[in-house]
């Protein structure tokens, strides 16, 4: 298994090299002129080729890249074009709204949607299973942000219980934080509840019709027991897989609810950084969330030989 792991670890490296090859040569290639954007609509031709010397900008693109490639390798994502600060202070600075709604949003779903589609698939063809599957169907259908402003709307405006945007560290108390999490993180996981819902039901039911089912009930198991200890772990491959996939998808679901939610997180500092085009905070937030999405495969993965001793590495 460790043999596995490292050899998946360094199959990151051509990938990642791949990732930052097309990211620095999209960037560079569409259309638009960042030294534009830092010198103002009033910037003389003279103060734009100082701007684009002093950035780099004015050397070919290969040149361009390998000195970029040069500061990575050393730890180093390169200044903001916008704020002068370093990329990888700006990404420490906004990892932790992301990171907060990012978990939130993953246990809820869990803690949600798996008890959803053991319930529907206990219920097959009965009015709860059809309610489940239509709430995940509403789930599916309704985008993020409409979700988003229907909750502000009614939770926030209409109610008052929660702050309607915004955000607060942990550091200033565990009710102000939480409080502001609760509509972004009931927005962003619509969808995955939904998705793991679908997915827990249709294995479950899958797995209740194979031999040794039978053969449990049989050996006169009580139903509870099968659907739990035998239905449930048999059927939590494609479950694992479905949840890796929803978490690797939090990364484009997080642009558009801290944008509805006003919070400093990531997603928000992407929305930024392409309007600024800003390159440099651009390609390291790229890279970021490739090798994230990379690193929450390879953990799936390695949950597979947890849930099914069968697979083996």
């Amino acid at each position: 298994m460790l043999a596995y792991i490292v050899r998946r670890l360094m199959a990151t490296v051509p990938v990642m090299v791949m990732v930052a090859l097309v990211v620095f040569a999209i960037l560079r290639l569409t259309p638009g002129d960042p030294a534009a954007i830092l010198a103002g609509d009033d910037a003389t031709g003279e103060q734009l080729e100082r701007i684009r010397k002093s950035m780099g900008l004015d050397q070919p693109i290969l040149t361009q890249f390998g000195v970029w490639v040069g500061h990575l390798l050393q730890g180093d994502l390169g200044v903001s074009l916008l704020s002068s600060k370093p990329v990888v202070e700006l990404i420490g600075s906004r990892v932790g709204p992301t990171l907060a709604l990012a978990t939130s949003t993953i246990v809820l779903t869990v803690l949600l949607a798996v008890p959803l589609g053991v319930i529907a698939a206990r219920n097959r063809g009965k009015w709860l299973d059809r309610l489940v599957m239509a709430i995940s169907v509403f789930g599916f259908s309704v985008p993020t942000f409409v979700i988003g402003y229907l909750l502000i709307l009614l939770l926030s405006l209409k109610l008052g219980w929660f702050p309607v945007q915004g955000y607060k560290p942990m550091a200033d108390g565990f009710v102000p934080f939480a409080q502001r999490l609760v509509l972004p993180t009931l927005a962003l996981s619509g969808v995955y509840i939904a998705l793991v819902a679908r997915i827990t039901r249709s294995s479950i039911v899958e797995v209740m019709g194979e031999d040794f089912i039978r053969t449990a009930r049989a050996k006169g198991a009580k139903e509870r027991a099968i659907l739990l200890r035998h239905a449930l772990r048999n059927a939590a491959v494609p479950i694992v897989t479905i949840i890796g996939i929803g978490v690797a998808s939090l990364i484009t679901g997080v642009v558009v609810t801290e944008s509805v939610f006003n919070l400093p997180g990531l997603g928000r500092l992407v929305v930024e950084a392409v309007l600024a085009r800003d390159y440099p905070v651009i390609q390291g937030l790229i890279l970021l969330f490739s090798f994230t999405y990379i690193l929450i495969n390879l953990v799936v993965d390695v949950l597979y030989t947890v849930f099914d001793p069968r697979i083996r590495y």
